[in-house]
């Protein structure tokens, strides 16, 4: 009886999309009201965040869908911040005050500093990458802008958005 081995190295390790890196201190809405206007797109926020239900972040989360050349983008936050309270300690005093704790979560943990990731799917070669990248860097809001090579990436399931 023969046997028969199935290969499927070669069909997960191409990314079909393009990462782009981009730090700022601007907020989302105005960052993706800037993409729209440098970049022609039309990014519109999506009703609901991006939960991880790991560590109970959620993260905003643009989209558009470019019929034409058959595109989807996305940006999406790479860092989420929360607070939760502390335990009380039984102690009483005469002025009880809640004590907050801030802990930041980041979508991609290998960039801790990027603020948002711009995700371009495509299933057709995608050349227009350099363009973006020039037009994004000359944002005055917009610190810096770079590539990020998909495929070294350890999170890159955190990227699956649908």
């Amino acid at each position: 009886m023969a046997v028969r081995k199935l290969v499927l190295d070669d069909v997960f390790e191409e990314a079909l999309y393009t990462l782009i890196a981009i730090h700022c201190t601007i907020e989302d809405y105005r960052l993706a009201y800037l993409l729209n206007k440098h970049l022609g797109i039309n990014l519109v926020r999506k009703p609901s965040d991006l939960d991880c239900k790991k560590d109970k972040s959620a993260y905003s989360i643009f989209e558009w869908k470019d019929n034409k050349q058959l595109t989807t983008w996305n940006l999406v936050s790479n860092i989420c911040k929360t607070q939760e309270t502390l335990p009380q300690n039984n102690q009483q005093s005469l002025f009880s005050t809640q004590e907050y704790i801030t802990k930041t979560f980041n979508l991609i943990s290998e960039y801790k500093d990027v603020n948002y990731f711009l995700k371009i799917d495509n299933d057709n070669n995608f050349s227009k990458e350099a363009y973006i990248l020039s037009h994004i860097l000359n944002i005055p809001q917009v610190v810096t802008a770079f590539s990020v090579d998909v495929n070294q990436l350890k999170s890159k399931d955190n990227l699956i958005f649908s």
